[in-house]
């Protein structure tokens, strides 16, 4: 799996984006917003009690440990300024970054294997891709510009399928993503399997990705 996504990174220009290793959550965040322009909020993060890891938010039972939002009015308090966000760290360094959907693109929402096998049909047909996300939980995330969400089930349609029948989820606005180096519990960090570069600035349209994305989705049913 490294492997692959070694492969893939390695195919693309060096971005500014920090690597995913050894590069501060806070520095992330503040470059996150500085270049590429999208609106950042800290989340949650790990504590570490009785020798064990658990959020921050005391459920014991948490979905996802240090990788959601802290507060039920996170999506106000998101900034797309470096300054702020640079703030917001300080205060806490060990949150997550989540980057709220909706705004300067959305995201679909796939299986780590539909992903895959979408996203190598997508470099043999040389679409234009954005940044791609893959999370601990085995889901990838394809960036697209906003207005995603409201197509996405008509376009599946006229593809023949319906999107419940498919493993495919559209964030738009009151959702977002966790980003990379943010960590799922026990279960590892956020990674690119498409890292962002100035290559991938400009994001592609979902009427773009959705037949690859359709097409795994049904194969991986």
């Amino acid at each position: 799996m490294e492997e692959t996504i070694a492969g893939a990174q390695n195919t693309q220009m060096a971005g500014q984006i920090p690597q995913q290793r050894g590069a501060s959550l806070l520095e992330t965040a503040v470059r996150y917003a500085e270049e590429r322009h999208w609106d950042v909020v800290p989340g949650t993060w790990l504590e570490t009690a009785d020798g064990t890891q658990r959020c921050s938010c005391g459920e014991t039972a948490c979905p996802a440990p240090g990788a959601h939002p802290a507060r039920p009015d996170w999506a106000t308090q998101a900034t797309g300024s470096a300054t702020v966000a640079r703030r917001m760290w300080q205060k806490q360094p060990a949150a997550s970054i989540l980057l709220p959907t909706g705004r300067t693109f959305e995201a679909l929402s796939v299986p780590e294997s539909a992903g895959f096998l979408a996203l190598a049909r997508m470099e043999r047909m040389e679409l234009t891709l954005g940044p791609v996300t893959l999370t601990p939980d085995r889901r990838m995330q394809f960036f697209v510009l906003p207005g995603a969400s409201a197509k996405v089930a008509e376009l599946v349609r006229r593809l023949g399928w319906s999107l419940p029948s498919l493993d495919l989820v559209a964030l738009g606005e009151g959702a977002y993503v966790a980003a990379p180096p943010t960590r799922f519990g026990s279960r590892g960090a956020v990674q690119w399997a498409r890292r962002p570069t100035p290559a991938n600035r400009w994001l592609p349209d979902v009427e773009e990705l959705i037949s690859p994305l359709a097409y795994a989705c049904g194969r991986d049913r």
